[in-house]
């Protein structure tokens, strides 16, 4: 197992304190958010291809409070994209690059669910 060190503020160490048996999970599950080159024929900026991930991505640098992750939602846009990959999904059938799309989003919203779940523990519990 190989040990890593980061450099981060003050604040988002105390934040990331409870979550430190879950670090090497969540951090695998952001890793499995950026595809590769190869999962998304050459293009390699995943704000290009997955707007919901940048979405996300923008929301969490922002250093959001527990009261703020537990309110996020995804925009109106980015929504009805979802719901249009799922009625086509049901209708049609998606192309490799829509079914590409359509887990990311299922990854955003795993890990969105995680962090509402732990932002709620925080809040409930005593300091």
């Amino acid at each position: 197992m190989t040990t890593i060190t980061l450099e981060i503020s003050d604040e988002l160490a105390a934040r990331l304190a409870p979550l430190q048996d879950r670090l090497p999970e969540l951090l695998s599950m952001t890793v499995d958010l950026f595809p590769t080159e190869t999962q998304v024929s050459g293009v390699t900026d995943s704000e290009t291809v997955y707007p919901v991930f940048r979405e996300m991505m923008d929301f969490l640098i922002s250093s959001p409070t527990p009261e703020k992750i537990i309110a996020f939602k995804i925009s109106s846009s980015a929504q009805e994209r979802l719901e249009d990959l799922l009625d086509k999904n049901r209708e049609d059938g998606l192309t490799n690059d829509e079914v590409a799309e359509l887990d990311i989003y299922e990854r955003v919203n795993q890990l969105l669910i995680l962090l509402k779940a732990h932002a709620r523990l925080a809040l409930s519990s005593p300091n």
